[in-house]
């Protein structure tokens, strides 16, 4: 398999977040970025949110036309998803999920299909990914690992999911099929990232 082209854009904090060796990753994390494209994501990941001065980013973001944009590199832990960052790598897939009515219980149904660029590209990014940190071996949604349940925006006595990405639409199967990886879920009460 040929080698990604990646863009690599780093984001302005990127020598704030903490070091790690290639050999602490153990874990893909798939999100969707829940906004309407890629320059809201990359705004996003640009806010300064902690008092080190870093914010919330994955570390590498797959638009709708299968481009790789790496944002934080993989020996960088990113703030992409509570109590797994130091072990994970974020991988976000643009599209829409519930934006921008995240919380409101009457718009939880994500409804847009990834496309099979963006699959294309996430398959062989993992695949590169599994040669540059030796003991890749896991992957997980982000719904997997986040089950935490927040007030509904409409209606603060129904609750509503926190995270649901990267969704029903996502399709897993094809996903896993010869990546060597295997899906895992467990929930998190840490309260460091994303």
């Amino acid at each position: 398999m040929p080698m990604l082209a990646i863009h690599d854009q780093p984001l302005p904090y990127v020598a704030k977040l903490p070091e790690r060796p290639a050999a602490a990753v153990t874990l893909a994390v798939i999100h969707c970025t829940e906004l309407p494209d890629l320059a809201a994501a990359r705004e996003y990941g640009e806010k300064v949110l902690y008092d080190s001065g870093a914010g919330n980013s994955g570390h590498y973001y797959i638009d709708r036309d299968g481009a790789v944009y790496r944002y934080v590199p993989g020996t960088r832990t990113a703030n992409h998803v509570r109590g797994w960052n130091p072990q994970s790598i974020g991988i976000e897939l643009v599209n829409t999920g519930r934006y921008p009515d995240w919380f409101d219980s009457r718009r939880q149904t994500m409804t847009e299909p990834y496309t099979a660029a963006q699959i294309a590209a996430l398959r062989a990014l993992l695949a590169q990914l599994r040669t540059e940190f030796p003991n890749l071996h896991e992957i997980a949604g982000h719904e997997d690992l986040d089950t935490a349940r927040v007030p509904a925006s409409d209606d603060p006595g129904r609750t509503v999911a926190r995270k649901l990405d990267p969704g029903p639409l996502f399709p897993w199967d094809q996903v896993l099929a010869g990546s060597g990886l295997q899906r895992i879920a467990a929930a998190s009460t840490a309260a460091d990232g994303k």
